[in-house]
C-alpha cells in the first residue's frame, strides 16, 4: 500500500474525508512532468531558497538533496554502488518472500468465508476465532520482519506521560478516565513516509483508509481487506467531482461507525488515521482534517520520527521509485516512536471537532518538538511542480 494513506475532513455537517484528501486537481501525479514552454522555471539558488522557505515542510535536508538528486561526494557514490550490488538484491528477494508468505496466510484464513460487504466496502476485519488471531499475529510479526529487512533493526519506543493532555481536557473528563480508562477508537499519527504503515501494522495492526484501487492490487488487495481498510474512490473523472468533500454520506458513516465500534468493542480493529492528509519531511505538523475527530471518542496520539545520517526515510519531495531504491541502499535506518496518553475530549471538544483536532495537533507538536505549519497537500503539489520547472495551470 502506498504511503499517502488517507484521512477525512468535514464539510457543512462535517462528513469525514480521507486522510489524503484534496481537490480533484490534487489527484495528478506529484512529480508529473509538463512540456509547456510557458511554465515558469525554477532557476538559480535564490529561487530555490525562496521555494524552500515557503514550503519548508517538504524540503529534503539529507545528503541526497532536493528531490534526492543532489550532487553526491565520491564516498557516497561508492557506498551506493556497493549496496546496489550486494544489499539491494537480498532485501528485494526477502521482502517479496515476506509479502508472498503473508498473502498465502491471508488466503488460507479467508477460505470458505465471505467478506463483510457494505455498499462499496469489502473486508475481513470482523472474522473471528483462530482466523483473526492468525491474521493479526502473523501480520504484526511479518511487518516487523519487513522493517528489519529494510534496515530498521532497532525501533525506539517511548510511552510519554504528560501533563499537557490534562490541561487540554476538562477536569471532569479527567476524573472519569482515571476511574475507568476507555479504549481509544482511533490512533492519530503524523505522516512522514509509507513506512509509517508498516510500523503501525507491526505495533497494533489497525485498519487504514485507502484508495479503492488498492483493493484490486495483486497480493496487497487481499491483505488490505484483512486489515479492514475503508476504501475511498478518488479516481472519479466526473466534472462535478470536488475531491473528498463530495464523498457520499455512507462513507462518512462507515469511518465514524468503525471508530465508535473500536472504542466500544475490544475485539474490533482500531482505525489508524493520518489527519495531515499527506507526508512531510518529519520536522513539521500540518493542519489536521477534522474527520478523525467527528466520532467524539478518545484517541491515541502517536508521533513518529526518522533520525538519519545520510538518507532521510521521509517521503517529501522525492519520487517513489527513487525513494525505495535509496532506502534499500541504506545499511541502517531508524525509527523513533512516542506514544502520548490517550486523549479524552472535553464536552466542548466533542461539540466542536475543529477545536478537538486543533488541541490534539497542538499537543503532538509540543510533545514531539514539531513545528506547526499552515500549508497542506495542495502546496506540496505546487512545490513539486515548481521543482520540476512547472506549475499546474487552472
Amino acid at each position: 500500500m502506498e504511503s499517502e494513506l488517507k484521512t477525512f475532513d468535514s464539510k457543512e455537517n462535517e462528513p469525514l474525508q480521507a486522510v489524503h484528501e484534496s481537490s480533484s486537481k490534487d489527484d495528478r501525479p506529484l512529480l508529473k512532468s509538463d512540456s509547456n514552454a510557458n511554465s515558469p522555471k525554477v532557476s538559480g539558488v535564490e529561487e530555490l531558497e525562496e521555494l524552500e522557505k515557503k514550503y519548508a515542510a517538504y524540503v529534503r535536508k539529507d545528503v541526497y538533496g532536493t528531490m534526492g538528486r543532489g550532487e553526491l561526494p565520491l564516498v557516497e557514490k561508492l557506498l551506493l554502488g556497493f549496496a546496489a550490488v550486494t544489499l539491494v538484491p537480498i532485501r528485494v528477494v526477502v521482502s517479496i518472500s515476506i509479502l508472498l508468505i503473508y498473502y498465502l496466510i491471508c488466503r488460507i484464513c479467508t477460505i470458505s468465508i465471505a467478506p463483510t460487504r457494505d455498499e462499496e466496502q469489502e473486508d475481513y476485519a470482523h472474522m473471528g476465532g483462530w482466523r483473526r488471531s492468525v491474521v493479526v499475529q502473523c501480520g504484526r510479526f511479518l511487518s516487523r520482519a519487513l522493517l528489519f529487512t529494510l534496515g530498521f533493526y532497532w525501533i525506539s519506543e517511548a510511552n510519554r506521560n504528560t501533563d499537557t493532555a490534562e490541561i487540554l481536557t476538562s477536569e471532569n473528563e479527567g476524573k472519569e478516565q482515571s476511574e475507568e480508562p476507555e479504549r481509544p477508537g482511533a490512533i492519530i499519527s503524523n505522516h512522514v513516509s509509507y513506512l509509517d504503515i508498516l510500523y503501525h501494522m507491526s505495533s497494533s495492526f489497525p485498519s487504514f483508509v485507502a484508495k479503492r484501487s488498492v483493493a484490486k492490487l495483486p497480493l496487497v488487495g487481499l491483505i488490505s481487506k484483512c486489515l479492514g481498510c475503508v476504501y475511498v474512490q478518488r479516481e472519479s473523472k466526473a466534472s462535478d467531482f470536488k475531491g473528498v468533500s463530495d464523498l457520499p454520506m455512507f462513507l462518512s458513516g462507515v469511518v465514524t461507525e468503525r471508530v465508535k465500534e473500536a472504542h466500544q468493542n475490544e475485539s474490533a480493529p482500531q482505525m489508524m488515521l493520518f489527519p495531515e492528509g499527506t507526508t512531510t519531511n518529519g520536522d513539521y505538523l500540518l493542519p489536521f482534517k477534522t474527520g478523525a475527530f467527528l466520532s467524539k471518542v478518545p484517541i491515541l496520539p502517536v508521533i513518529l520520527r526518522y533520525p538519519y545520517r545520510r538518507f532521510s526515510p521521509a517521503w517529501d519531495s522525492i519520487s517513489g521509485v527513487r525513494h525505495v531504491i535509496l532506502l534499500l541502499c541504506q545499511f541502517v535506518n531508524y525509527i523513533e516512536v512516542t506514544r502520548l496518553p490517550v486523549y479524552y475530549p472535553s464536552q466542548e471538544e466533542k461539540d466542536d471537532p475543529k477545536l478537538y483536532a486543533h488541541n490534539v495537533r497542538k499537543l503532538m507538536a509540543s510533545e514531539g518538538g514539531l513545528t506547526m505549519s499552515d500549508i497542506g497537500l495542495a502546496e506540496k503539489r505546487i512545490y513539486h511542480a515548481a521543482l520540476n520547472g512547472l506549475v499546474y495551470q487552472g
